[in-house]
């Protein structure tokens, strides 16, 4: 049996573990979570390292994309890379942007949802930018929350070409900023205050990374379709009660928990046999078209 690891800057309290099979081949899959402590996140990787088959690197990423994809190194997620040393390590970002270009086009061809014309705030597009331009190249009109949910600045961005813009300005900067003032980690991730309301009320579809969707998550979202990935089950049901009307995840749902992008890129390396930095965008294509990884649907 092969062991996935995800150590995850996140809230320990959204830890999981899951056996499952993938290409005839079965994994033991943990999320250990270490409420934003880089130094334990460190020594539990070191500990771990060269015991499993691939780490997944929780709770930050490595890589941000930007415009005609150049990518952006962040630098705060530096240290957790580089405490693996034998243990192959992924973020997630190599297998984001195909698999969540293909949870849009799932979504309109195979769940039968329009979405030409449906507004869609996508809570922060820096790290989604397959998502963003799927949903822009279906028609749809968007709201890209980056200046809110990554600097807290209530400016939206309406375009791909200011998106692109910002990007090219913004991710120089971004990428050597503390993770503290980018990403909700520990246990700021259990906490939820409401802003920026206008925009969820607006949209008829809120997309992008869940802990950026929840941070700010008003009191209702009668109606709402949500597209993310890493819910829990604790999720599903704040999600339920506040009356959204369906949610997809780009990752499939393993025994109640969706798991995030860096899981999934996690089996995938290991199930290919290969260094991450080799893996083409056809070998992801081509894998995810495997029954295991048929993205999650499920209505309210």
């Amino acid at each position: 049996m092969k062991t996935i690891v995800s150590v995850s800057l996140g809230s320990s309290s959204r830890d999981h573990s899951v056996t499952a099979g993938f290409c005839g081949e079965d994994f033991n899959i943990r999320r250990i979570g270490t409420d934003g402590d880089v130094e334990k996140a460190k020594a539990l990787i070191r500990e771990l390292d060269g015991k499993v088959d691939v780490f997944g690197m929780g709770g930050i990423s490595l890589y941000l994309y930007g415009s005609n994809n150049k990518k952006y190194v962040l630098k705060s997620a530096l240290p957790l890379a580089q405490a693996a040393v034998k243990t192959p390590m992924v973020d997630g970002s190599g297998l984001k942007n195909t698999m969540e270009r293909n949870v849009v086009q799932y979504m309109r061809d195979e769940v039968g949802v329009p979405l030409a014309g449906k507004k869609v705030f996508l809570v922060c597009a820096m790290d989604r930018f397959g998502m963003a331009e799927a949903f822009s190249e279906m028609g749809c009109e968007m709201i890209f929350g980056d200046m809110m949910f990554a600097l807290g600045i209530p400016v939206p961005i309406r375009s791909l070409k200011s998106l692109h813009r910002l990007a090219s300005f913004l991710m120089p900067i971004v990428s050597r900023l503390p993770l503290k003032a980018l990403y909700p980690s520990g246990k700021n991730q259990d906490s939820i205050v409401p802003k920026f309301t206008r925009y969820y009320e607006e949209a008829d579809i809120i997309a992008g990374d869940f802990l950026y969707i929840r941070k700010h998550l008003p009191d209702r979202l009668d109606g709402k379709i949500i597209v993310t990935n890493t819910v829990t089950a604790a999720d599903v049901s704040l999600l339920k009660q506040r009356g959204a009307k369906l949610l997809l995840t780009s990752t499939p749902v393993l025994e109640g928990r969706s798991f995030g992008t860096n899981v999934m890129e996690a089996v995938v390396v290991s199930l290919l046999g290969k260094a991450p930095g080799e893996i083409t965008q056809d070998e992801y294509r081509q894998i995810l078209k495997e029954d295991a990884f048929r993205h999650r649907v499920e209505y309210f």
